[in-house]
């Protein structure tokens, strides 16, 4: 999705609750006739392990004609991870690649030195009308993979590790958790995982990352003395041993790994180490050195400002 810098006051201190280091609510963001939740960046963290970027896009409903229609734009040094709870994306990009999302599955594409893409309802469900309901994440890349050539992966939802904590269906979405490993391909420690956690149970959370926290998708849920519903973010202490207790039935994405290398800046949908590649980038868009993208061409989101 595309975005520009919002990094605005949305936090607050847990008191009480000495495993909490903040709470984060998710901002509503138009994106052209699309609401969206936006909880990364924020004034209090700007990642959790390197994650930078956290959009919750939905619930919504779009009547028959209607759908979203991100339309090509551009990202280096990230990669983006899309993962639907309900509706159907239709992915393109500059590689070539055309490929629809659906519930369980895992987009990851890595932009590295540089791609295009385009987001938008496919025909079918724009015809009939649909639902959407989903988390678009960006990951940073390490410094040694800032300009990796890009690439595209499709995960399917049978090939992400599925499993069962008292109760608790967890899927390992990236990455290592609870005793399982996804097959994406990331490029630093982490791990991002959908759990549905059902009324009166537990979830501990990992504690072999540095950094982690839980995003409320739906239903209510309590760390400590911290309540959390539909839209919130916990973030944790590191080392701190924690558990979240479902107190309806409840559905949470956790998310979290090693400190990033270093500072990153962030300007619309470029993240670099370094400003002055970032200038490179904006120069890159508006002058058209970014590939098309192929079946998408007629369109393109212009650089802000």
């Amino acid at each position: 999705m595309s975005v520009l810098p919002d990094i605005e006051p949305a936090s607050g201190p847990c008191p009480g609750t000495p495993e909490l280091l903040t709470a984060i609510d998710a901002r509503p963001r138009d994106l052209g006739g699309f609401t969206v939740g936006r909880v990364l960046p924020a004034a209090a963290r700007k990642l959790i392990g390197p994650f930078i970027f956290f959009d919750h896009m939905g619930p919504a409903a779009f009547p028959p004609g209607r759908g979203i229609d991100v339309r090509p734009h551009p990202h280096i040094g990230l990669a983006t991870v899309t993962y639907l709870f309900e509706g159907e994306i239709v992915h393109r990009d500059s590689l070539g690649s055309h490929q629809p999302i659906r519930p369980g599955d895992v987009n990851w594409m890595t932009a590295g030195r540089g791609i295009a893409h385009s987001e938008r309802t496919g025909a079918e469900p724009r015809q009939s009308g649909s639902r959407l309901d989903g988390l678009q994440l960006w990951v940073a890349l390490p410094l040694r993979h800032e300009e990796t050539d890009p690439e595209f992966h499709h995960h399917p939802a049978r090939d992400l590790p599925a499993l069962d904590i008292a109760g608790t269906r967890v899927r390992v979405l990236a990455g290592s958790a609870f005793g399982e490993t996804s097959p994406v391909r990331t490029f630093s420690p982490l791990f991002y995982v959908d759990a549905a956690i059902p009324a009166g149970g537990e979830l501990p959370l990992p504690n072999e990352h540095e950094e982690r926290a839980a995003y409320i998708v739906s239903g209510r849920v309590q760390c400590g003395n911290e309540p959390a519903e539909r839209g919130r973010m916990l973030v944790f202490a590191p080392g701190a041993p924690a558990r979240l207790r479902a107190v309806s039935d409840a559905r949470v994405a956790l998310i979290g790994g090693a400190p990033i290398d270093g500072e990153r800046h962030i300007f619309w949908n470029f993240v670099s180490s370094s400003q002055a590649r970032i200038e490179q980038a904006k120069r890159d868009w508006r002058e058209g050195r970014f590939p098309k993208v192929p079946g998408d061409e007629q369109e393109f989101i212009p650089l802000p400002g």
